[in-house]
């Protein structure tokens, strides 16, 4: 599943529009839009529109064998 489609889900999922969110990031929602269509989003950045939507974000990498490094958590 690409970003755009991940964001639209997670913020249908929090009953909250992708323009909502850009404006609570202090973002125009056409400069959000276009940040998500071409995959600019640093890990930071998920970690803010996780804050806005009251919801985290883990980043881990897992092993074939089941081991797991945590990277980091929002």
């Amino acid at each position: 599943m690409d970003t755009n489609t991940q964001i639209k889900v997670i913020s249908a999922k929090a009953g909250v529009s992708v323009s909502e969110i850009a404006r609570k990031l202090n973002s125009s929602p056409q400069a959000f839009s276009q940040r998500i269509k071409r995959g600019n989003l640093s890990l930071e950045d998920l970690g803010r529109i996780a804050q806005v939507l009251g919801c985290r974000v883990e980043c881990n990498f897992v092993f074939p064998d089941g081991f797991k490094i945590d990277m980091m958590s929002f």
